[in-house]
């Protein structure tokens, strides 16, 4: 079977089945696992997404209201590589790309299109079981299940007993989005107590009193889409918010910023990772789970807005 992934978690999934030989194209966001690299790229964004993250919003919500693409399809490299399945996602319209992306981009050939809808950890372990059935490996995509959630589950066993901290997740700074979704759920297996975002629903705007009213004791800061370093850039305006040194978590130095695009919100095989991130975030440090140390950092000097890795790297 000829594959192509439009879908970062959906190419890690293929590869954590045992099957990424199938695989002959990927989406501009699959970096996951570094092999991936390789193949040939079928999509990239329609806009420049260097800009702010208040500039990007208001692209995206232009588009949306205009039916302008969000992203680019190369409809000619895919035809070549004649697959016979496309993965991509249909729970959010904005974050990857969709199977109306696919069909609007006018692809001619007769390839299966199989649109991912994951809003829940459940959720995910039903994509993997999709893609699995997909690639005619169910017994494989029902293993790697078990051994997701072994692994989440074992963390949840490990902080059992901890005081559990309130956490205030967010996967977008203008405007603040607090995550929904998944994210509550792996907030909770990580022994913490979820603020705001809902789970299984929608990732929604708030106003930034929210998380002032809320307070938390951490708050993480982990843009969909945006890696350590570019999130990073986001703390200054954050810090210019109203009543920002007043917050519990600012106080006591529980100020977290985290790659969210390939952990927070990617719904793949890397929620294992995020939990065990999780964990060391909130009750570190946690025996015999994995920090992840290089996808977080936590912010130490307030004036210049710096933030030191786990792992002992300063971020300027």
């Amino acid at each position: 079977m000829r594959v192509i992934s439009l879908l970062a978690s959906g190419t890690e999934i293929i590869y954590a089945l045992g099957q990424g030989h199938c695989l002959v194209g990927r989406s501009h966001e699959c970096d996951n696992p570094p092999e991936a690299a390789a193949l040939p790229m079928c999509s990239i964004p329609a806009f420049d997404t260097t800009v702010s993250s208040g500039a990007i919003d208001a692209e995206v919500r232009r588009r949306l209201r205009t039916g302008e693409p969000l992203y680019h399809i190369y409809t000619e490299l895919i035809e070549q590589l004649k697959p016979d399945l496309i993965i991509s996602q249909a729970h959010c319209q904005v974050c990857a790309v969709t199977p109306d992306d696919v069909h609007r981009a006018g692809c001619r050939m007769p390839a299966q299109v199989l649109g991912l809808s994951v809003g829940s950890l459940a959720g995910i372990y039903d994509g993997v079981r999709q893609i699995a059935k997909a690639l005619a490996v169910p017994a494989q995509g029902d293993l790697l299940v078990k051994q997701m959630a072994g692994r989440i589950g074992a963390v949840t066993a490990a902080v059992a007993g901890r005081a559990v901290p309130s956490v205030v997740l967010l996967e977008w700074t203008e405007p603040i989005f607090a995550m929904g979704n998944w994210g509550p759920e792996l907030i909770e297996a990580a022994g913490g107590r979820p603020l705001l975002g809902a789970k299984a629903e929608h990732s929604a705007a708030i106003e930034w009193a929210a998380v002032v009213q809320a307070n938390p004791d951490v708050l993480i800061i982990a843009p969909c889409g945006f890696d350590l370093p570019r999130t990073r850039s986001e703390l200054p305006r954050l810090r210019s918010l109203p009543h920002w040194q007043e917050l519990n978590a600012v106080r006591a130095g529980r100020v977290f910023l985290a790659d969210g695009n390939r952990y927070f919100n990617r719904s793949g095989t890397t929620v294992v990772e995020t939990v065990e991130m999780l964990a060391n975030i909130l009750h570190s440090p946690i025996e015999g789970v994995p920090a992840h140390a290089d996808a977080w950092c936590t912010k130490r000097i307030e004036g210049r807005g710096n933030c030191i890795s786990r792992s002992g790297v300063l971020f300027e």
